[in-house]
């Protein structure tokens, strides 16, 4: 960490995945359908990790394996989450879906548990979870019969993060160690989510109708470049500071959300929301695991908020 040229690149990226949640209010406002919102989104992402793939000269593997994997990978990290959260914020604010979002390091601690053989408890990871725990109660106000914040968007969103949370335990058991490049492992994942997405769309949601020009420049921005662009810049902050670093860019994503839903949105974000919110950034740090070991081969996600590498900690 001698040279901190990632920095700039750093915040940049804690800035595009924080504002997603703007774009998905844009667009859920005008009136796109969650599924058919989860479908553009990635769409116009795998477009532009093509490209990517085209630029570094990174075909696509012919493992079925691989794309066995990076069909379960597209579900858990892509397809049902982006789905949940666009469902979630015809109901929450950008303010809170960005809170909630915030959750995703315990979830993945807590699946990883299950899935990987190395992880253990800690002390000071368990005080994490119950702390960041009672983070989310203090947002939906329990004390007050859940009126914090609606409780079906705000499960729904929950959902996204367990979604998250699962997915990126099994990207670390299961394919974070494969010799694919991370370009190709990512493209064949954003591009399994579309197809996935493309089938479930008009069963769910029927026919796709234009949002107007507003809202189709938000879902542009939110796949090409909360996907494409940010993809390329998520990989090389692991490559120059590791992936650790890379992760902790979770911690920055609430505040952009919160900046942007009160300021351009009008959302409150009164006491009780940024003490929750400040409870839940502290378990997760509490959370996330030191170890810093720098890394061009796991698999880096294209997903607003979540821990910026696949092998979190």
């Amino acid at each position: 960490m001698r040279n901190a040229r990632w920095v700039p690149s750093f915040l940049l990226l804690s800035l595009i995945w924080g504002s997603s949640f703007l774009f998905i209010k844009v667009a859920v406002s005008a009136g796109v359908e969650p599924v058919w919102l989860a479908f553009w989104r990635c769409a116009f992402g795998a477009a532009a990790l093509a490209v990517c793939c085209l630029v570094l000269r990174a075909p696509l593997s012919r493992d079925p394996v691989a794309w066995g994997h990076a069909f379960v990978v597209a579900a858990l990290l892509n397809a049902v989450p982006f789905a949940l959260f666009a469902y979630g914020q015809t109901h929450v604010t950008t303010v809170l879906a960005g809170v909630f979002n915030a959750t995703t390091p315990l979830t993945t601690f807590v699946f990883a548990l299950a899935l990987v053989p190395a992880e253990r408890p800690t002390a000071r990871r368990l005080v994490g979870l119950v702390v960041a725990f009672a983070g989310v109660l203090v947002v939906l106000g329990v004390w007050d019969g859940l009126a914090g914040a609606p409780l079906l968007g705000a499960l729904a969103c929950l959902g996204g993060t367990l979604c998250y949370g699962a997915g990126f335990a099994y990207t670390r058991r299961f394919v974070a160690g494969r010799a694919e490049p991370a370009a190709t492992l990512s493209v064949m994942q954003i591009g399994t989510a579309t197809l996935q997405l493309a089938l479930a769309a008009p069963l769910i949601d029927g026919a796709p109708g234009w949002p107007g020009p507003q809202a189709a420049l938000a879902l542009v921005a939110l796949g090409a470049v909360g996907t494409g662009v940010a993809y390329i810049m998520n990989l090389r902050i692991i490559q120059a500071a590791g992936p650790t670093v890379a992760a902790s860019v979770t911690y920055l994503v609430p505040l952009w959300s919160t900046l942007f839903g009160a300021v351009l949105l009008g959302e409150p974000a009164g006491p009780t929301t940024l003490a929750g919110a400040a409870l839940v950034i502290g378990g997760a740090m509490l959370t996330a695991a030191r170890r810093d070991t720098p890394t061009t081969a796991a698999p880096v996600r294209a997903h607003l908020g979540a821990p910026a590498t696949s092998q979190y900690d």
